[in-house]
């Protein structure tokens, strides 16, 4: 595991020093897309789906908000001379995007099956939340009183990412 999470910070090291070089606006919000799939992958080999979760859908609406918004700009594209770097380009990301979604796979095939706890804590939540909390709903004992922080944390995430967006969506280009 620690191989695969080595490679998979790899490519996200790469994928983030290509999006601060990246000469098109596009590219440089699909590598940023890359790192955080890549993290989506990281918290799923570290067990931690819920993290995993909440990455993926914060990733996959910012990065579709950010296209669209990319692609409605007044970028104009060069076309006319043929340009082999495209073409290498193009085949190096289909490269690591076909590898990334090979560690998703293997990744996946790590955790338990649904509805099976694989972790000796959940003994500890199931059979003393009710006494310990009060609360007659397990999920909301376990939310609000053993893990508060944690739904805090992901809370301030989710909130944050659609500030970002609404303040992003807010911003007009410059009239060329």
């Amino acid at each position: 595991m620690e191989l695969a999470i080595s490679v998979i910070v790899g490519f996200m090291i790469l994928g983030a020093i290509y999006a601060i070089h990246a000469r098109d606006i596009l590219s440089a919000v699909i590598a940023g897309g890359i790192v955080g799939y890549s993290l989506v992958i990281c918290f799923i080999l570290l067990k931690a789906p819920d993290l995993a979760i909440v990455q993926i859908v914060v990733e996959t609406i910012t990065l579709i908000i950010m296209v669209a918004v990319v692609l409605d700009s007044s970028r104009v594209e060069a076309y006319g001379k043929f340009d082999s770097r495209a073409w290498v380009t193009s085949g190096t990301a289909v490269l690591i995007l076909a590898i990334l979604f090979w560690f998703l796979k293997e990744a996946s095939a790590t955790l338990a099956p649904f509805g099976e706890n694989s972790m000796r804590m959940a003994d500890a939540y199931v059979n003393g939340a009710v006494d310990r909390t009060g609360s007659v709903n397990l999920v909301t004992g376990v939310i609000f009183d053993f893990r508060g922080y944690d739904t805090l944390g992901e809370a301030t995430v989710l909130v944050t990412a659609v500030l970002g967006v609404l303040t992003i969506l807010r911003i007009r280009g410059k009239k060329i």
